[in-house]
């Protein structure tokens, strides 16, 4: 008999306190071995048995993790993370399908990275034609439909959301950085953003706080948002709730992950938290954003998968001066630098870096004013740091003179400090798909600083999860970073990418029949091809 113990504990206040992986098989011939904080091992033994109600409490016997483990529920999906993207994830499904969801998270939403954001989905600093411009393109018009949703049921997105059209601007003070920013106009203009360089003149006249000299200027996009984000996931957590009355959802909140039970098929069937024990009937979801990378290590360390999840946390500061009056702001506003820190963090030194800090300033709709933002790696570790919110003060004072007449020390009463661990991903894209060897897996990680600005992914794994268990496929991610289905009855690939990446692959011509599309095809959007390439190295990175 086997057995594997697994600890994870990268932080004391890490999402997950504890995490087991126990490689069972269908009948549990063998004995699970739990390794807790305090040292102490239970173990489970069970007997043979064909009995599916026996079967069944003696897999729940085999993962009790302890007294406090109280009861078991079945769902079709568990997600496991309550961030924007697992609530998201939640709401897709629930909207969208027939599935019973259930939501799981060591702490409450909003505690985690989502709750410390600024909130803007912009696409001023966003470059045309790169791989995530179309997923960034189409996010922001789901975000656009939800709030018209919201005002057709009677409701004031700004009230609901924090929603506003603010219109962006990507500031610059020198010659160098004018030419640059009259570069992203233009290329913003070609693909169909309304876009403007605004001189120095033209910039004061639009925002009168900010000075720059004469040399400076700025790139306006008049068409760009922002909300604020723990008002948009409590209004999504409501609209989650609505589908509790039917039996489709369920909040497992303050309670940590323990353990995942696994079959010797591949599937993982119980998520294991402190106080309950979560069967999945068709697909787990792990959304747990900085924390992703170390738990999937654990689980996979004594398989034989090679499965690389590189997610790190990457630990921001946000200064918000609550009520602030006696300061006007009209735009959400970045510099231009913060574009060329973002571009760096894609590259392998950045995980070198110590510390970076770039000015962004917002107005709620509250009034508070939201300046940051720094970027750093120093492990789990969510402390305040002075020295850095000071540094972050002072670089808003380049930019805005009058914040200069204050000093820091006099807004304590009304000062927050915002810290978060975003999820960083080596060169800058999420990894979203189904996890090799983990038959019932699927990964939404990797968003860093764009969780809000990237959610159309998360349709784009709504549909999968529904396609998945419609036609039974086996999905394989595609090392050009996009997503292949394999239909079990027919062998034949169809290839699920946004149509900018058309061009990636070398494919056949005709598109699947209308009764092999997935409900909610999106002819603009999304392109179904046949393929017979076979692929022979997945990948996950999407």
């Amino acid at each position: 008999m086997a057995s594997i113990s697994l600890s994870l504990s990268p932080n004391p206040n890490h999402l997950y306190n504890d995490t087991v992986f126990s490689p069972q098989s269908h009948f549990l011939r063998r004995v699970a071995t739990v390794s807790t904080f305090s040292g102490r091992h239970l173990n489970n033994k069970t007997s043979l048995s064909t009995s599916p109600e026996k079967y069944r409490r003696e897999k729940v016997a085999a993962v009790r993790m302890s007294s406090t483990v109280s009861d078991s529920h079945s769902y079709d999906v568990v997600v496991v993370g309550a961030g924007i993207i697992g609530l998201s994830i939640a709401r897709q499904l629930l909207n969208g399908s027939d599935l019973s969801v259930a939501v799981v998270d060591a702490a409450v939403p909003c505690s985690g990275a989502t709750g410390a954001g600024q909130g803007y989905i912009w696409m001023v600093h966003k470059v045309p034609g790169s791989e995530k411009w179309e997923l960034a393109t189409r996010s922001r018009q789901l975000w656009e439909k939800f709030a018209e949703d919201v005002k057709h049921q009677g409701m004031d997105p700004q009230e609901v959301l924090g929603w506003k059209k603010t219109g962006s601007l990507l500031v610059g003070k020198t010659l160098q950085e004018m030419a640059a920013l009259k570069e992203k106009v233009e290329q913003l203009s070609k693909a169909g953003l309304k876009a403007e360089l605004l001189s120095s003149t033209e910039l004061q006249e639009v925002e009168p706080a900010l000075v720059i000299g004469e040399e400076g200027g700025a790139a306006f996009l008049p068409d760009d948002y922002q909300l604020d984000a723990r008002r948009s996931v409590a209004y999504i957590e409501k609209e989650n709730r609505k589908y509790a009355t039917e039996g489709r959802y369920r909040e497992y909140y303050n309670q940590p992950l323990t353990g995942l039970l696994r079959s010797d098929s591949g599937k993982v069937e119980a998520v294991q938290t402190s106080k309950n024990l979560l069967y999945s009937n068709k697909a787990i979801v792990i959304a747990t954003g900085c924390w992703t990378g170390s738990l999937m290590q654990e689980l996979i360390r004594n398989l034989d998968i090679e499965f690389d999840v590189p997610v790190k946390p990457r630990k921001g500061h946000l200064l918000v001066i609550e009520n602030f009056n006696s300061f006007k702001l009209n735009h959400g506003l970045m510099e231009v630098g913060y574009v060329g820190h973002q571009d760096a963090t894609r590259q392998p030194s950045a995980e070198t870096e110590t510390l970076s800090v770039s000015m962004t300033a917002t107005m709620d709709t509250s009034g508070n004013l939201v300046l940051g933002s720094s970027r750093q790696f120093v492990g789990f570790n969510t402390e305040i740091s002075e020295h850095i919110i000071n540094q972050i003060w002072e670089r808003a004072g380049e930019f805005f003179p009058s914040l200069r007449k204050l000093l820091l020390t006099d807004l304590e009463k009304t000062r927050e400090v915002r810290v978060g661990l975003r999820p960083f991903m080596p060169g800058g894209k999420p990894m979203i798909g189904l996890v090799p060897g983990l038959s019932n897996v699927f990964l939404a990680a990797g968003h860093e600083g764009e969780g809000l600005s990237l959610l159309w992914p998360l349709e784009l794994l709504k549909w999968l999860l529904i396609w998945f268990w419609a036609i039974q496929p086996k999905l394989i991610m595609h090392p050009m970073h996009c997503i292949l289905i394999v239909l079990e009855n027919s062998c034949s690939v169809f290839c699920v990418l946004p149509n900018s990446c058309s061009s990636a692959l070398n494919y056949a011509d005709n598109e699947p029949a209308d009764s092999e599309k997935p409900s909610g095809y999106l002819k603009n959007t999304i392109s179904f091809w046949s393929l017979e390439a076979e692929i022979e190295h997945p990948v996950t990175s999407v």
